[in-house]
C-alpha cells in the first residue's frame, strides 16, 4: 500500500511500477519514468500533455527538449545523443540537450527545454 499523498503510476515493462509525488504534480510536473529507465548516455522519448519530448541522461542528470527539430519536425529522439549534444537524424544538427541552444547545422531555432525533476527516483517534466 502507498503513503499518502503518493500516486502509483504503471510503468512500460510488466511488473513495473512508477510511485509519483502528489506534490510535483500539482506544481505542475509530470511522472514519466523512473531513473532505472535510463542508463547514463540513453534517450527516449515521452508524452507530457499530448506532445512530444525527448527525455536524456547525461551523466546521472536527466534532461528533456521538444522532440520535435525545427527543420522538417524531425523526432530528435530518433537521432543520436553525443555527450551532451542530439543530432537530428535528417540532416545532422546538433543541440544542446541542456540549453536547446543550436550547437551546428542548418536550423536557426533553438529547441524548447522543459524542467526536470527526480524525487524519490521517479523522473519528472513540467507542463
Amino acid at each position: 500500500m502507498l503513503s499518502p499523498g503518493y500516486l502509483s503510476l504503471a510503468g512500460r515493462e510488466p511488473g513495473r511500477r512508477v510511485v509519483a509525488d502528489l506534490s510535483a504534480i500539482s506544481e505542475g510536473f509530470v511522472a514519466v519514468g523512473s531513473t532505472g529507465d535510463l542508463a547514463p548516455g540513453e534517450m527516449k522519448f515521452v508524452a507530457v500533455d499530448r506532445e512530444r519530448v525527448v527525455l536524456a541522461n547525461i551523466d546521472g542528470t536527466f534532461y528533456a527538449l521538444r522532440d520535435v527539430c525545427g527543420h522538417r519536425n524531425a523526432p530528435l529522439s530518433r537521432g543520436r545523443l553525443i555527450g551532451c549534444l542530439i543530432e537530428c537524424p535528417l540532416h545532422f544538427a546538433q543541440f544542446d540537450m541542456r540549453t536547446g541552444k543550436l550547437v551546428d547545422g542548418p536550423v536557426s531555432a533553438d529547441i524548447a527545454v522543459y524542467e526536470v525533476r527526480v524525487e524519490s527516483s521517479v523522473i519528472y517534466v513540467k507542463q
